[in-house]
C-alpha cells in the first residue's frame, strides 16, 4: 500500500513511518518540520522519503496515486493548543478537514486520524468510557479533534474511508522526544532533578499507551478490511492501561533510584479525568497493548541515562513543544503563523536530506 503519513518527523511519527515501511508499506512522509534540531540521541532518526511542507499547503496533485493517508501532523497538546487558539483550530480542524477532502477528491481510499482521549475530557474517572460515550473536551486541542470526526466522518462513502484513532496519552522513546507529556515528564523529573513533581493533587484518571503500541493499532487499522474500519472510532490502549497521575509518580519513584514525589506548590485537582474501554480495538482489530506503564518508566529511565539527560535538556525548549515554539517565535525563526520565515537572499536554505529535497521538488 502507499501511504502518507503527516507529522512524520513528531513525536509519534518518526517511529510510526518507518513502522509501517518495515510492515511492507511504500511510505512517504510530509511535515513543516518545526521541531527540526530537536533530536533526542537515543534512537536513530529514521529515514524515509519526505517532503518539508506545512499539512495547510497540500493540493490535490500532493495526494494523487496514494492509497491511504495516515494524519498525524498537528500543534500537539493542550499548552501548545492555548497559546494560540485560532491557530490550533486553523492547524488541528480546518486543515485536517481541507487535507480530507483533497484526499478524497485524489482518489484515496483510506484516511485514518490521529484523535485522543483528550475527546472525554471532563467525564469524572467513574465509568469506562467506550468509544458511543459522551465527548465532553475542555480545551482547544480536545475541541478540534472532535471536530475534526465530525466533519470528516461526513465524506464517508463507497470511496472514501475515514478511521479514527483515538490515542490514549501516549509515552515511550522516540528520536523526536516529547518531555512534556505525563510518563515521560515525571521519568525526566525524578532523573534530572531527584523529584517526581507533581503539577495536579494526582487524583485524575488517565489512559496511556506506548508508542510502540500506537503503532501496532495505526498497522492493523490500516491493512483491516474495510467494513471494520469504515467511518469508525476506536480508543486506543489497553483498558487494564487507565491509571491515577499518583500512582504513576509512585512507579517513577520506586524505578529511578533516590527520587521521592512532591506536588508542586499551586496544584490542585485538575478537570481532564476520564478513564477508557478498548475492548473494541482488542475485538475488532486484535490490537492487546504489549507494553505497561512499568516497563515504559523503565525504558525511559535507560534512555535518559544513555544519553546523559541534563536538567538543562530538560528545562529547556528542544523537547518541550510549547517552549520550542515560543523560542522559534521569539527568535523570529517562524511567523506569527507559525510557519518558518524565508531565508535572507543568499543565505541559503535549512538544510534537507536528499530524499526531502527529491519529494519537495517531485
Amino acid at each position: 500500500m502507499r501511504v502518507l503519513v503527516t507529522g512524520d518527523r513528531g513525536y509519534i511519527g518518526s517511529v510510526l513511518a518507518p513502522f509501517l515501511a518495515a510492515a511492507g508499506h511504500e511510505v512517504t512522509g510530509l511535515d513543516s518540520d518545526l521541531y527540526r534540531g530537536c533530536d533526542f540521541g537515543g534512537p536513530a532518526f529514521p529515514k524515509i522519503p519526505s517532503s518539508v511542507r506545512d499539512v495547510r499547503d497540500v493540493e490535490v496533485r500532493d495526494l494523487a496515486g496514494y492509497d491511504a493517508v495516515v494524519h498525524l501532523a498537528a500543534l500537539s497538546n493542550d499548552p501548545l493548543g492555548a497559546l494560540d487558539e485560532h491557530r490550533t483550530y486553523e492547524i488541528n480542524h480546518a486543515a485536517s478537514v481541507r487535507l480530507a477532502k483533497k484526499a478524497k477528491r485524489a482518489g484515496v481510499g483510506r484516511f485514518l486520524f490521529a484523535s485522543s482521549c483528550s475527546n472525554y475530557g471532563a467525564s469524572g474517572g467513574e465509568d469506562l468510557l467506550d468509544e458511543e460515550a459522551e465527548l465532553r473536551p475542555l480545551t482547544a486541542y480536545g475541541i478540534s479533534k472532535v471536530l475534526v470526526e465530525r466533519d470528516v466522518a461526513k465524506l464517508a462513502d463507497d470511496g472514501f474511508s475515514p478511521t479514527f484513532l483515538r490515542n490514549a496519552t501516549v509515552y515511550g522513546t522516540s528520536p523526536r522526544l516529547r518531555l512534556d507529556i505525563v510518563v515521560n515528564n515525571l521519568v525526566a523529573w525524578a532523573f534530572t532533578r531527584h523529584v517526581v513533581r507533581l503539577s495536579s493533587d494526582g487524583t485524575p484518571w488517565r489512559p496511556l499507551v506506548h508508542l510502540e503500541d500506537v503503532c501496532r493499532a495505526f498497522l492493523s487499522a490500516l491493512e483491516a478490511p474495510r467494513e471494520l474500519v469504515h467511518a469508525q472510532a476506536f480508543n486506543v490502549g489497553g483498558t487494564a492501561e487507565n491509571y491515577q497521575v499518583r500512582d504513576v509518580a509512585e512507579i517513577v519513584a520506586r524505578t529511578v533510584p533516590g527520587s521521592l514525589v512532591e506536588l508542586a506548590p499551586n496544584a490542585s485537582p485538575d478537570a481532564r479525568n476520564y478513564r477508557v474501554s478498548c475492548a473494541k480495538l482488542s475485538e475488532t482489530l486484535g490490537v492487546e497493548p504489549r507494553w505497561n506503564v512499568r516497563m515504559g518508566v523503565e525504558q525511559h529511565y535507560a534512555a535518559y541515562r544513555d544519553a546523559g539527560l541534563t536538567l538543562a535538556d530538560f528545562e529547556g525548549p528542544r523537547f518541550q513543544r510549547l517552549r520550542t515554539i515560543t523560542s522559534l517565535l521569539e527568535r523570529g525563526a517562524i511567523a506569527p503563523d507559525l510557519r518558518f520565515e524565508p531565508a535572507p537572499s543568499g543565505a541559503g536554505s535549512p538544510a534537507r536530506n536528499d530524499s526531502q529535497a527529491r519529494a519537495r521538488s517531485a
